[in-house]
């Protein structure tokens, strides 16, 4: 495993970020754990966020990309997170978008696009948090085809829950059937489960016995891993 890898696993725990337990998901399905990127309020961890998804960007797709697009709300900062630290680390200018979710009627930025425009050619990158369900890339796909003969070079998420979706297939794996672009996470489940099995960080095991039974368990039920 790559070390950014590594490094981003206990970046996400030490930000309270990723947590073990018992928790109900918006599905109604009680999981052993649960990723909410809200978590990450500080300059500093935006800062370290941005760099470790322009890691896996640069791993992943390259840099032949132009437009970092990032779905209202919780890809707005990410889009903007990650557009820094590839000028900082690849020294290439890649421009950030967004969608309104209320259009602007007025001003010079008027429209339902926040910060870069799109225009013809345009090759884009699409940016969130964690996909579950599809929801918001099938709310922002048309919008932003709509607006500009773009291509849509791939998806990249934090994590990959790897478990099922609206099919027996995890919904990163939906969605590049569904819309016909690659699609990727900085980590999926199976690499944070090897990384942190027995760990100890920050004076404390992470993923002990108990909690490894019942990640086995759930993804006996829940998962779509390959």
């Amino acid at each position: 495993m790559e070390k950014y890898k590594q490094e981003f696993i206990e970046f996400m725990v030490e930000s309270g970020v990723l947590k073990f337990g018992e928790f109900t998901l918006k599905s109604g399905r009680k999981s052993p754990f649960f990723m909410n990127a809200g978590d990450y309020v500080t300059g500093h961890a935006l800062g370290r966020l941005g760099e470790y998804y322009a890691k896996a960007i640069h791993d992943t797709y390259g840099d032949d990309f132009d437009v970092l697009f990032g779905p209202a709300y919780k890809g707005i900062p990410l889009s903007v997170a990650t557009v820094i630290a590839y000028d900082k680390l690849y020294g290439k200018q890649i421009r950030y978008c967004s969608n309104r979710k209320e259009e602007k009627d007025h001003g010079a930025d008027k429209g339902s696009i926040l910060g870069s425009k799109l225009k013809d050619g345009d090759r884009v990158i699409m940016i969130e948090d964690v996909t579950t369900s599809g929801k918001s890339i099938e709310e922002t796909y048309p919008i932003i085809t709509g607006l500009a003969n773009i291509e849509i070079k791939g998806l990249i998420v934090s994590l990959n829950r790897q478990e099922k979706g609206k099919t027996d297939k995890c919904a990163l794996d939906e969605v590049r059937e569904t819309y016909g672009f690659p699609t990727a996470a900085i980590v999926n489940m199976d690499e944070v489960v090897e990384y942190l099995y027995n760990r100890e960080i920050n004076g404390q095991i992470v993923i002990n016995d108990e909690i490894k039974a019942a990640l086995d368990a759930y993804f006996a039920e829940y998962g779509a891993r390959k």
